[in-house]
């Protein structure tokens, strides 16, 4: 695995990744805002034997617009957010992956911070098995999310 800049292809290629039931919920169906987000210098392609695995982001990128108006990120952290293929997902490759993109996170000395959607329970059992933990809540429609830190 290595991490790359995010090119257009890669970004069109993760814009229109398909989740199954209940994970559809990320799913970013091609459009042009999530190409130009994933585009906007925040975000790294991770590629394996030259196809896009997966990606990550820092900083405000990885915040969830209704958790800022609800304060949770008031406190100094690195944001992070992760997403990985979705043919890749469920098959016990997490891990690796995961702590693949936490060492080419600069900590800077910060806690790093991560924002899950609540019923994504294998995501968070994840995080908790690299030592996150949930510190705070807040909901954004009808779905809760959780911040966990590190």
């Amino acid at each position: 695995m290595r991490t790359v800049a995010m090119t257009e292809e890669y970004a069109v290629q993760i814009a229109n990744w398909d989740y199954e039931y209940p994970y559809e919920f990320y799913n970013m169906e091609g459009s042009a805002e999530a190409i130009q987000e994933l585009l906007d210098g925040s975000y790294k392609a991770v590629v394996d034997e030259g196809d896009v695995i997966g990606y990550f982001c820092t900083g405000k990128a990885a915040q969830v617009p209704a958790g800022q108006l609800a304060g949770v990120y008031d406190e100094p952290g690195i944001d992070i957010g992760v997403g990985m293929r979705p043919d890749l997902t469920g098959q016990k490759r997490g891990r690796p992956f995961f702590s693949f993109v936490l060492d080419h996170i600069d900590q800077g000395g910060l806690d790093l911070r991560l924002t899950v959607a609540a019923f994504n329970r294998r995501a968070i059992h994840l995080y908790e098995v690299f030592d996150f933990r949930i510190v705070n809540s807040f909901l954004r429609g009808n779905t809760e999310f959780y911040v966990m830190k590190r």
